[in-house]
């Protein structure tokens, strides 16, 4: 079956910009299933390859149906399930049968291990030359690391970051957030896209690897590489306007408020609105240099200010001189948001087996071909017999698969 015909089966038909485009996503946990979510999003035929017990991450989060838990349904909507056994001869044969069928393979496998698998990039590339083999991995493969497990925590150590947080402190921290799986993760989607434009300039497939560890240490010192960056260095890594404490909340009477005045102007007008114009002297607000070098006591003088003033004085004020705000707000308070309820980003969904339940739209906006949230994610197996179907297998076939177990099947009242 070629790509077209193989989404031509598909009978929800796709409006996003990747409309035709198939993935065969061998990704699992975080990062690989929000880079394969977003090509979902973008309107690609996804087929979410699992193992018999399912992704790990069905288990993890708030569950009302085991196997369907909150980041699962989070990072898996717009694919189609199909669970095999990898482990069996007949399991390896299914995936190679649609590998002729697809435009892109995603992986976040150790090396070692897919290769045992006989689904390394050379045994893949033999079967489809168009194929665009995309590997997400822990430290990249040239490097004495290669091979080492990673996971967030790992990343967010060795990057740098955890040391940044801790940085006052002494204490090294971790950001609350998967930060390394899900910005490797972006860093994976847009690699797929890169390399799906090249090929339709060459028309031949290529090996793209996307480690988290390299990746995260270019997100770190985008900002933070300072004095390293020239040769020899002129001073130490770090971003001292951020190292010296100068960007924290700032406290008012009644809570906290992120503001940022930026220019030159912000500062004259804070100071001159709340009766402090000769601070703009004494930090010489209109030379950046100058005003950097004290950004610990510009701070700390604009919080004196600020703790006179109630969180809606401050924002009404912020607002009124054009400097950058917002109150700080809780995470379970975002679906209340004034502007995400207006754009729309949380949607009302009736999941065929969880019931009724809160999904985030795509955050990116296309005005021809718009981004879409038509599949439920799916739920273990959803889609296995209708895909090997799509692959030419036939009912005798598939029915055999069943039996030993090859592949597993949970079908729902929806599935498409």
């Amino acid at each position: 079956m070629t790509p077209e015909a193989a989404s031509a089966a598909i009978t929800t038909p796709r409006t996003g910009p990747l409309a035709g485009v198939r993935v065969l996503d061998l990704t699992a946990v975080v990062l690989g299933p929000l880079a394969t979510q977003i090509l979902g999003d973008y309107g690609a035929d996804v087929i979410k390859v699992e193992p018999p017990e399912g992704d790990l991450m069905r288990a993890n989060g708030v569950s009302t149906v085991k196997g369907l838990s909150s980041i699962f349904l989070a990072i898996n909507r717009n694919k189609r399930s199909l669970a095999v056994d990898l482990k069996q001869p007949a399991g390896i044969d299914v995936i190679k049968r649609l590998l002729p069928t697809v435009d892109v393979l995603v992986h976040n496998m150790r090396t070692a291990a897919i290769e045992r698998l006989g689904l390394g990039y050379a045994a893949c590339a033999a079967i489809n030359p168009k194929l665009l083999y995309c590997v997400a991995t822990g430290f990249g493969e040239e490097g004495p690391d290669a091979g080492r497990p990673a996971f967030d925590d790992v990343i967010q150590a060795a990057c740098g970051l955890a040391g940044l947080l801790g940085h006052d402190s002494g204490t090294p921290a971790y950001v609350p957030s998967l930060i390394a799986d899900k910005t490797t993760g972006m860093a994976l989607a847009n690699a797929v896209l890169a390399g799906l434009f090249e090929r339709t300039r060459s028309g031949r497939g290529q090996f793209v690897e996307v480690p988290m560890f390299e990746t995260m240490v270019t997100f770190t010192l985008a900002e933070h590489l300072g004095g390293l960056t020239f040769d020899p260095p002129t001073a130490g890594a770090g971003y001292a306007r951020l190292l010296a404490g100068g960007r924290q909340p700032a406290p008012t009477l009644d809570g906290h408020v992120a503001m940022l005045p930026y220019t030159a102007e912000h500062w004259r007008r804070f100071f001159a609105e709340t009766g402090r114009a000769d601070l703009s002297e004494k930090y010489a607000v209109d030379d950046r240099h100058a005003r950097n070098a004290r950004v610990k006591e510009l701070y700390a003088d604009m919080t004196a200010i600020t703790r006179t003033l109630t969180t809606d004085a401050l924002v009404a004020l912020c607002d009124r001189l054009d400097i950058p705000c917002t109150r700080i707000h809780p995470i379970d308070r975002l679906p209340q948001h004034p502007h995400l309820q207006a754009v729309g980003l949380f949607q009302q969904q009736q999941h065929p087996v969880v019931g009724p339940m809160v999904a985030m739209r795509p955050p990116t906006r296309f005005a021809r071909t718009p981004a879409s949230l038509d599949r439920h994610a799916p739920v273990l197996g959803e889609h296995s017999v209708e895909l090997l179907q799509e692959a030419g297998y036939g009912a005798d076939q598939i029915a055999t698969l069943l039996a030993d177990k090859t592949i597993t099947t949970t079908p729902t009242e929806t599935s498409r």
